[in-house]
């Protein structure tokens, strides 16, 4: 015969699950939602800056995406972009966000964006960025002369060369306060 009050434990339990599951689907949304301006803002800028040439793509990532990510965090909103292989050190990933990177790395097949309950009453939400054909002009296994004479001199310990289109470039990352009614 089954308890009457474990059931009842038990069905609690599921319910709190399933509104746990319900808040965090939503703030899932919502960090897409916020990040989807970055997103195409800074993707207008590279395809703009190569369109110029390397030297001004270099610099997009160098000065555009920052600012970009500063310009689109207010009312408590903050991102950014890392990766495991960094070029600039200032682009290193909040140590919230590092454990889902390596996560993506090591399961490949596991790449869709995360939420993450954060202190403060704050979620962090993450979404890999993956390697497209233009990315590999200055990210590629040989970047033209150039490209990786300019590279070297802003960065001289960079780390980010060497990838092929489909391989996982890094991260967006996002921080913001919770949703709440």
């Amino acid at each position: 015969m089954t308890n009457p009050r474990s059931c009842r434990a038990l069905l609690l339990l599921l319910a709190f699950a399933a509104v746990t599951t319900q808040a965090q689907d939503a703030e899932l949304a919502r960090g897409a939602e916020l990040l989807a301006p970055f997103k195409q803002d800074l993707q207008m800028a590279l395809k703009s800056g190569l369109a110029e040439g390397p030297a001004t793509a270099i610099e997009v990532c160098r000065v555009k995406a920052p600012g970009i990510a500063d310009a689109l965090s207010v009312d408590g909103v903050k991102m950014g972009r890392s990766s495991h292989k960094l070029r600039n050190p200032d682009n290193a990933a909040p140590d919230w966000a590092s454990p889902i990177m390596q996560a993506y790395l090591d399961k490949a097949s596991s790449r869709e964006p995360r939420i993450v309950e954060l202190a403060g009453d704050r979620w962090g939400y993450v979404e890999p960025i993956m390697v497209q054909p233009l990315c590999l002009t200055c990210h590629g296994s040989q970047p033209a002369p150039d490209v990786a004479e300019r590279i070297a001199e802003l960065y001289p310990d960079d780390k980010a060369t060497g990838f092929q289109t489909g391989d996982l470039r890094g991260v967006f990352w996002l921080e913001f306060p919770a949703d709440t009614p």
